[in-house]
This record gives C-alpha cells, sequence and structure tokens, in this order.
C-alpha cells in the first residue's frame, strides 16, 4: 500500500528523494523540481554550497506554491575542498571515480524545509566513504551500466557502487540524497510527522 499523499512539495525531481521520502511513511503531494543555477561560487565550500543550493531550491519552489511546506535538498561529493560534478557524461563520470579510487571522500547532503507560514528550517548531513582501490576494468564496467549518470560525483550508493565501499561513517540515505534522520527531525518540529522528542 502506497503511503498517504502529504501536505508537502518535494523541490527535486530525483526518484530515490521520492522513495526514501516515503520509508518515513509520506508521499509528496506534489513533486516540483527547481530549475536554479548549480554553479559554485568562487573559492566556495562544498558543505556551504550543500546549504545553499538546498535553501535556495526550497525557495524556488515555496514561490510557487504558497501556504504549503516545500522540502529542497541538495547532495554533494568533495574531494577534499573540491566539489565534483554531477557527472554528465562517462569522462566525467571516470574523472571523479579515479580520483576517488582507494581513498576516502565527504558526502554533503543538505535539506531546507519551508513551512506553510514561511519559516525555514534547515539541516546538513556529513558522511565520510572510502572506496577500495578500483582497477581500470572496474571503472569500465559500471560506466557502461549508466549508474552514473546525473550522480554527485558519478556513482550511485545504492547500486554496484555500493560494492567498493570499504567504510562508510555517516548516513547511507544522506549519500543516497536524503538524509532520513534529520529529514524526519524536521518534518517531525513541522508537524508533518509525529515528534518523538529529538527534533
Amino acid at each position: 500500500m502506497s503511503p498517504p499523499a502529504s501536505p508537502l512539495v518535494l523541490a527535486s525531481g530525483s526518484p530515490r528523494r521520492a522513495e526514501l521520502i516515503a520509508r518515513l511513511g509520506l508521499a509528496p503531494a506534489a513533486i516540483d523540481p527547481a530549475d536554479i543555477d548549480e554553479t559554485p561560487l568562487k573559492g566556495e565550500l562544498p558543505a556551504p554550497y550543500a546549504a545553499r543550493m538546498a535553501a535556495a531550491k526550497a525557495a524556488v519552489v515555496a514561490a510557487r506554491h504558497a501556504g504549503v511546506a516545500v522540502l529542497g535538498a541538495d547532495t554533494v561529493v568533495a574531494a577534499g575542498r573540491r566539489i565534483l560534478p554531477k557527472a554528465e557524461n562517462a569522462e566525467e563520470a571516470r574523472a571523479c571515480l579515479e580520483l576517488l579510487s582507494g581513498r576516502r571522500h565527504r558526502v554533503h547532503s543538505a535539506i531546507t524545509l519551508i513551512d506553510g507560514e514561511g519559516r525555514a528550517r534547515h539541516r546538513l548531513s556529513t558522511s565520510i566513504v572510502r572506496f577500495k582501490r578500483l582497477a581500470a576494468a572496474e571503472i569500465d564496467a559500471y560506466l557502461a551500466g549508466g549508474d552514473w549518470r546525473g550522480k554527485a560525483g558519478g556513482y550511485a550508493i545504492q547500486g554496484y557502487a555500493e560494492s567498493w565501499v570499504a567504510m562508510l561513517q555517516g548516513s547511507h540515505s544522506g549519500v543516497m540524497g536524503l538524509p532520513l534522520y534529520e529529514t524526519r527531525a524536521l518534518l517531525g518540529a513541522a508537524g508533518l510527522l509525529p515528534s518523538h522528542g529529538d527534533a
């Protein structure tokens, strides 16, 4: 049985974010992706960039849905201070995977919830992921499968790339694109989920 629709608009076209929201027992009343400029500012660090993007997406969509809560989210894969792209072609994805091979990287997932009265709440989840060292043939096979398309850092942890994860410290759902602990806390604080006192 599908979860009941909630008075919530998801400012993202990501199927995985909609799936993650459903794990909280909710289905957004609408899905309305924000179309914004996602170019990082000069010198912008990965975590502040993720937070800015989530807030901007929520604000743009909230302006189109007066009186309804809107949830915006953004996930950034970072190698040190470097923001890795959402891979648009195989060459970008290969460069990301070669950079991440055998090393730790951080995944920042930011969320902003704007309630029906225009109040904004923000949360940020940061996880540390370490890949095993990747052989060129493994990268080739992964690129052929297409899981990397449009994914931050050129990979989707919910797919085959999960088998490369030697260590994950933090939120698995955050690396997927929507940190459920932080999301549940924000929705609970806004009265969209039962609150358990730790929001």
